[in-house]
């Protein structure tokens, strides 16, 4: 790693980081019992809840009405799906990007998780949007690398396969931020190995976690879960030379949310040693051993204690995937990941980066 990299890894990009908390534009789903007339109970949640609206002011429709990616995704959608491990630290994977410009050079740390053995990643939108930028000059020059093992070390490239464009269009004006904040809303991304950094074929299957997009209710609060994730603490303190270690953990959910869907779009999980900077995009698994959420933001610690976080749901994964695209997640993995990926850069990619400008 370049001098370079070691004197501004403390320069990261403020939604790599963990965000301090979630800002307003969620509500707990077990509300007061002041909430108002409006709010509707939900068979499969078991309780009544605030019905808040999405923070967002339109859905892009772009990828709806593009036959090109349309075809894609339905003619390319078999491929290897069954799981093909069950330690989340053998499918956690550390993203390390750096993004360079004339005037100076920020160092991000992120994780993501294999959810798919033919290669995909899932990852924050935040972590991934440095291979959008990557596309245009205006932002400088991006390289991602995704890094695996203990201590993490460089193994694979990697290519965007999906990003919600509604995320981008509600974030563009805040991605250069030092500290900006954010809610998880959408916070989710796609990528899918395509080469190796020692040039050596890929594997034949990836170590894949199985997932589940099922709804949680309130009953899950207390439920006991896995984190796992590659905190950056010691990275941040040391520099990029620091071995960066992954680490898992068993805690519980204290609380579910939502973003006025009705259903369980965020949870929170008590303080563990996963807790820091650099475990946003990590999995979280329930008793089961299935990925029900990723991690998106810091916590309430005065509530949850130190390292507590929050994660988005699959279930809210699934659901916005599907409005966005037409598409389920099963629907997005596996096939010919290469083509499918070419028609999203294609058909969106111009599409996203005008947002971006504009918004900057």
């Amino acid at each position: 790693m370049s001098f370079i990299s070691d004197l501004f890894i403390g320069i990261l990009t403020g939604y790599v980081a963990l965000t301090n908390s979630l800002a307003g534009g969620i509500t707990n789903l077990f509300s007061d019992d002041s909430a108002p007339s409006a709010m509707v109970e939900e068979s499969n949640q078991g309780s009544f809840m605030n019905e808040l609206p999405s923070r967002l002011s339109s859905i892009p429709d772009i990828l709806l009405k593009s036959a090109a990616y349309q075809q894609a995704a339905v003619g390319n959608a078999v491929g290897l799906s069954d799981p093909t491990t069950s330690d989340p630290l053998d499918a956690t994977v550390n993203i390390f990007c750096t993004f360079r410009t004339e005037t100076q050079i920020r160092t991000t740390t992120g994780t993501g998780f294999f959810i798919d053995p033919d290669g995909v990643i899932m990852t924050n939108a935040h972590v991934a949007q440095f291979l959008l930028l990557a596309a245009t000059d205006d932002y400088g020059e991006a390289e991602c690398v995704i890094r695996s093992g203990n201590p993490a070390s460089a193994m694979y490239t990697a290519a965007l396969l999906y990003i919600p464009p509604a995320w981008v269009q509600e974030n563009a004006s805040v991605l250069n931020d030092a500290v900006p904040t954010g809610t998880g809303e959408r916070d989710y991304a796609l990528l899918y190995v395509d080469g190796t950094i020692s040039g050596l074929p890929l594997p034949a299957a990836f170590p894949a976690l199985p997932y589940s997009t099922e709804f949680l209710s309130t009953n899950d609060r207390n439920s006991d879960v896995v984190a796992a994730g590659y905190p950056a603490g010691d990275l941040l303190r040391g520099g990029a030379a620091t071995d960066l270690i992954p680490r898992r953990a068993d805690t519980s959910i204290s609380e579910l949310y939502t973003f006025g869907s009705n259903r369980a779009d965020v949870f929170s999980i008590r303080g563990s040693v996963v807790g820091a900077e650099g475990a946003s995009g990590g999995p979280v698994l329930d008793a089961d051993g299935n990925v029900i959420g990723m991690i998106v933001t810091r916590g309430d610690d005065a509530t949850d204690g130190p390292g507590s976080l929050r994660a988005i749901t699959l279930s809210h994964v699934e659901m916005t995937i599907e409005e966005e695209t037409g598409f389920s997640l099963d629907g997005h993995l596996g096939g010919n990941l290469a083509i499918r990926s070419q028609v999203f850069e294609e058909t969106l990619t111009p599409f996203l980066l005008a947002i971006l400008q504009e918004g900057n």
